[in-house]
């Protein structure tokens, strides 16, 4: 039976979402065709679909009458280790779908960088916006009206959230994720992160720091933490978007080829079940639904995942005329407890998760407790719950290794006897405004804390502050001017070192900022994603130095006390950004939404 508290938070959803998720499936419907969809394309439109096709790709493509052809939308590059292993992925799918009569052709590249190259420098200012640049570029891919099923081929941060909100608006045919997986496990992300910190401590200099990164980032897939990437793959399964127990198989694993072979027969069938006999429920504008968001957001929380999914859900569900809430987040966190812990909220990488156990393991655990949907449909045409059947039964067949209990119970945890009783994320409220804060890789003496204000406009500020050891106190370092309207809401990662350094030496610490720091968000307290913004006219805008600063993760609390804001002036003032593409993405900055609401700069409903 489904936790009360998961029933009322989904029917909240759907009953706030009524007349937005019916617009969307009508237009959906609208778009559904009885027969292949370039069967609507005249000669001269076809001619050129088919022209750089093989002989046998071109007589499926001629058939406008039954013949199928797929779509594959591709987020490869070899600069980046997630997305070199998709290199080969367009070929090996054609000829997997040549097998059941089915063409496939590249229906068009994604840009896909990565905040690990431009952390705190100046492209991090596009990373957010690269998002609805993907389902931009994905909706032009798809614009050519030749596809009936899509493939998609993304990972990381801002990838698989723009894939999918663009897939969402062609939502009236089946699709799939196909992964690639995690690189090799390399140094420990604890000994990454103790040469960090002494690094910024002046302890070692450039030489060891490249040498450790190297050894942590070594080959081609995704980065070994649970990050943001890795959280996309855990959702995404969750949702039932990609096959169960697929998420986080290495790249260069006998298992990864046989789960690439069976995704593609399973978008074969799928793509015939839906034109031949209208079966509507394995779409995905309909496997994207009100159980199916909820299920992906109980994942989060349950395993600590990454804070940047609270935007990025957000604005997913809004694709698919699904309206969700921080409050709805907030109040599955109640419930849903941690029962997971990898590396930042744990000693152990992604690699290690999976084989002990991994999504089966997770889901099993939820769908038990009542705090999965059990029943909703996956792109396998069963059931979660079922999925999840098979996808244990595939992790005892490939893992049959024993592992000693005491390993795991260091991962994994169970429902009844969890690591924290509630999930990783937690939203603060109070006379600032509203903001997240990821709990689950912070220690309860560090999740309270009332100190004085240190107000900065630029991280490279604070940086410089702690270098002076003007930071050597008790203090919350408010940094503002990062939204999403003000300059693309870059993450801010090269604090964490600083910030950690200062907690480690026995100071209080924690950061306020509108800006992020994701899924690689750490021990330090960390109140991120403040709305409103300061270029928003946001209060964190009027906080001075000196300000007494309340925040309290385990209350929900975020105030400045003794302030009153009708007597203070706002100090943001708007700076043009300029220089690395920065410039083109003016239009994004002046009409993008708040971060509770998605921070989309996308008008669905214009």
């Amino acid at each position: 039976m489904i936790h009360k508290i998961v029933a009322q938070v989904t029917r909240n959803i759907e009953l706030r979402s009524e007349d937005t998720r019916k617009q969307y499936l009508d237009l959906m419907a609208q778009m559904a065709q009885e027969k292949p969809t370039r069967g609507q394309l005249g000669c001269t439109n076809l001619a050129h679909v088919m022209a750089s096709q093989d002989d046998v790709g071109k007589l499926i493509l001629k058939d406008t009458t039954s013949g199928l052809n797929v779509g594959i939308l591709t987020a490869y590059n070899d600069m980046l280790s997630a997305h070199q292993p998709y290199y080969r992925y367009p070929e090996m799918i054609k000829q997997q779908l040549y097998k059941y009569g089915i063409s496939a052709q590249v229906a068009g590249g994604v840009p896909a960088m990565c905040d690990g190259v431009t952390q705190g420098y100046a492209g991090m200012e596009l990373s957010l916006f690269s998002r609805d640049a993907i389902a931009l570029s994905t909706a032009v891919g798809l614009s050519h009206q030749s596809f009936d099923a899509m493939v998609l081929l993304g990972i990381c941060d801002k990838i698989v959230p723009g894939l999918l909100m663009g897939a969402l608006r062609f939502g009236h045919l089946p699709a799939i994720f196909l992964p690639a997986g995690p690189m090799a496990t390399g140094i420990s992300n604890s000994e990454k992160a103790q040469v960090r910190q002494a690094y910024v401590e002046g302890k070692v200099g450039d030489a060891e720091l490249l040498e450790s990164e190297v050894s942590a980032y070594h080959s081609p897939g995704t980065c070994t933490f649970y990050g943001t990437a890795n959280s996309n793959q855990m959702l995404l399964e969750a949702m039932g978007l990609m096959l169960p127990g697929s998420a986080f198989e290495q790249p260069d694993s006998n298992v990864r080829e046989k789960f690439n072979e069976e995704g593609c027969e399973q978008i074969a069938h799928n793509a015939q079940l839906s034109m031949h006999k209208q079966n509507s429920a394995i779409q995905l504008g309909h496997l994207v639904n009100a159980k199916s968001i909820v299920n992906a957001i109980v994942a989060l929380l349950a395993t600590g995942g990454s804070s940047n999914l609270t935007i990025h859900w957000i604005a997913i569900a809004k694709a698919a005329g699904i309206q969700l809430t921080w409050q709805d987040m907030h109040d599955l966190s109640q419930v849903v407890p941690l029962i997971c812990k990898v590396y930042p909220n744990g000693s152990a990488d992604i690699n290690a998760f999976h084989k002990l156990g991994g999504t089966a393991y997770v889901f099993n655990e939820l769908l038990h407790a009542g705090l999965m949907h059990g029943d909703v449909l996956t792109t396998t045409q069963k059931t979660l719950a079922q999925d999840v059947i098979h996808s244990t039964r595939h992790w005892q067949n490939y893992y049959a290794k024993k592992v000693k209990s005491a390993q795991q119970k260091q991962v994994l945890a169970t429902v009844k006897m969890p690591f924290d009783e509630k999930g990783g994320l937690t939203l603060l409220s109070g006379n600032i405004g509203q903001a997240i804060i990821k709990v689950s890789a912070v220690k309860p003496e560090h999740r309270i804390i009332r100190a004085q204000a240190k107000v900065f406009l630029d991280q490279l500020d604070v940086i410089k502050a702690f270098q002076n050891n003007e930071l050597n106190h008790d203090v919350v370092v408010i940094l503002k001017g990062q939204g999403p309207k003000a300059n693309g809401m870059p993450e801010l990662h090269k604090l964490m070192p600083v910030l950690g350094s200062l907690q480690d030496h026995g100071f209080k610490v924690a950061l306020l900022t509108d800006g992020r720091l994701s899924g690689a968000s750490g021990k330090v307290l960390s109140a991120i994603h403040c709305v409103p913004e300061a270029a928003a006219g946001g209060f964190i805008d009027l906080i001075h130095d000196g300000d007494t600063v309340v925040i309290n993760a385990e209350t929900g609390e975020m105030n400045v006390l003794n302030v009153d804001w009708h007597e203070r002036t706002p100090q943001y003032k708007n700076i043009k950004q300029k220089g690395v593409g920065r410039e083109l993405f003016s239009v994004f900055r002046k009409h993008v939404t708040p971060a509770d609401k998605g921070a989309i700069s996308i008008d669905w409903d214009e």
